[in-house]
């Protein structure tokens, strides 16, 4: 259970960070398509390096090594398998949900006109 929220929240923050860097995009008149690219490219390397900091710090505790190491080996497997994946999903699903949400509503949430 704590290496769920250990990824919940990680991976919370990537998301909102990539959605933030957006909608700044958004505002500067950049379109919504224009946004979810240039904001998937921009912030891959934070993204990436905040994750492969989290595996590398929990590579140790995923060798279950010493007392108790079984319950920290699940643990450690468990956000490192949600980590990897997450990233991929961070990076390529929500710029794409964001560029089908943002395509129906403006940033202030009223529905763009046709």
């Amino acid at each position: 259970a704590i290496g769920v929220i250990i990824l919940f929240g990680l991976v919370t923050k990537n998301a909102i960070l990539l959605v933030d860097y957006a909608n700044t995009l958004r505002r500067k008149g950049r379109s919504v398509r224009e946004a979810a690219i240039e904001s998937g490219r921009v912030r891959l390397r934070p993204i990436a390096m905040t994750t492969f900091a989290m595996i590398f710090g929990m590579a140790p505790m995923a060798i279950g090594w010493g007392a108790g190491g079984t319950v920290r080996e699940s643990m450690a497997v468990v956000v490192i398998g949600g980590l990897v994946s997450s990233m991929f999903f961070t990076l390529f699903l929500v710029p794409v949900v964001y560029a089908r949400v943002a395509g129906v509503f403006k940033i202030h949430g009223t529905r763009e006109e046709s």
